[in-house]
């Protein structure tokens, strides 16, 4: 009878992640009973964040489909494993169901009798109609990773060419559906906490926002994978270039996204937009938005604008790791000032429920990528599309 193969470092880290994730729910159920409506809160901000992760993976997924090259090819099996952990977002989704009368005024019958403007949003703006888009939005992506997942198995299995065009095709109307989607599920989750206010640019900050975090995610995942002889031995300072690239470009473009929502939004100085603004960069909130200014953008596009930087694998995850951080800050600043507008406040319960839902969400990921295999192992080898990673 064959032993069993001993827990990879991986393997214990994943079961340390479940324990503390545990520990960190079990937190959050106690913080339920004490405060409710913190609770919800807390939970939006961390469910927010680790669904960008999921969805992220499923749109640098479809954007390689489209535009291939070696980098897509080598961080494909943490795009995988990323978005396969969307079934989990699902069923996390669940309480914030019991929650929309604890977190948005709208959902207050009073609130909305006494304000014109609510009235007029009342068609959108209503509990049911509001929880039905949610399924959709739901329902939808795990659909689309589930298609394109499929296609994209077929294709491994058998590298034919006609399945490669197949691929190519389905994509574009799938990246499309999920900028659309992604679009409205930020302006019905983050932008209705604050009802009287409007911002066009709004969900392109979220789509942007998760193809960064995912390509973080990726770089860090691919430097200890490149510990592996199988992706050692394919993966090169070329495709540690193109990603460097890509974060970079990533970078930048959500410097573009802020800078323009704050120019047109302060430049037009309507009564409507200009209080998101004055919230958060006032009364202690200011000093997040200069640590975005600065480390999330100004430091990152300095360092990655070093060549060396971006062909070293040891630089590059650090930077990845510390922007993946910096994310969260960016999510804390344009969530909980809807909450809190007239000082800056965080509550522990916002550190238990990432701590928790993270825990669990990296023990998922673990899971998910316990099967990876290098690019080239594929059962086809893909011969038609991953030499562009071998000769890259």
């Amino acid at each position: 009878m064959n032993a069993e193969a001993p827990p990879t470092p991986a393997d214990q880290a994943a079961k340390k992640a479940l324990v503390v994730g545990i520990v960190g729910l079990a937190a959050l159920g106690v913080g339920a009973i004490l405060d409710k409506t913190q609770f919800f809160r807390s939970y939006l901000l961390a469910f927010l964040f680790f669904l960008g992760l999921p969805l992220g993976s499923l749109a640098l997924q479809l954007l390689h489909n489209l535009t291939g090259g070696g980098w897509g090819f080598a961080i494909k099996p943490v795009l995988r494993a990323g978005t396969r952990t969307l079934w989990l977002m699902v069923a996390l989704f669940t309480p914030l169901c019991f929650g929309v009368h604890d977190l948005y005024e709208w959902s207050h019958a009073d609130v909305v009798a006494a304000d014109p403007v609510l009235q007029h949003k009342s068609p959108y703006l209503n509990t049911p109609f509001f929880l039905a888009r949610s399924i959709f939005y739901l329902v939808m992506w795990v659909a689309l990773a589930w298609w394109t997942g499929r296609i994209w198995r077929n294709y491994a299995d058998r590298a034919e060419t006609a399945l490669g065009r197949r691929l190519r095709k389905v994509s574009a109307p799938a990246l499309a559906m999920y900028c659309l989607t992604m679009s409205f599920a930020a302006v019905d989750w983050g932008m209705s906490l604050e009802p009287h206010w409007f911002s066009t640019i709004y969900g392109m900050h979220f789509i942007v926002g998760q193809a960064l975090s995912v390509m973080c995610l990726s770089i860090i995942m691919l430097h200890f994978l490149m510990r592996r002889p199988d992706f050692a031995r394919l993966v090169k300072e070329k495709q540690l270039h193109d990603l460097g690239n890509l974060l970079f470009a990533f970078v930048m473009l959500w410097a573009y996204v802020s800078f323009s929502q704050y120019l047109i939004i302060w430049s037009g100085n309507l009564p409507e937009e200009t209080p998101w603004y004055l919230h958060r960069t006032a009364h202690g909130w200011q000093a997040v938005s200069l640590l975005l200014v600065l480390f999330h953008f100004a430091v990152p596009f300095l360092l990655l604008l070093s060549r060396k930087n971006k062909r070293h694998g040891e630089r590059l995850w650090k930077i990845a790791a510390f922007l993946l951080a910096l994310r969260f800050v960016d999510l804390v600043w344009v969530v909980v000032p809807a909450f809190h507008p007239h000082g800056f406040f965080l509550h522990w319960m916002d550190g238990a429920a990432a701590v928790g839902m993270g825990g669990l969400w990296a023990w998922n990921f673990r899971r998910q990528m316990r099967h990876t295999r290098a690019p080239l192992e594929d059962k086809g080898q893909l011969r038609t599309g991953y030499a562009e990673l071998k000769t890259s």
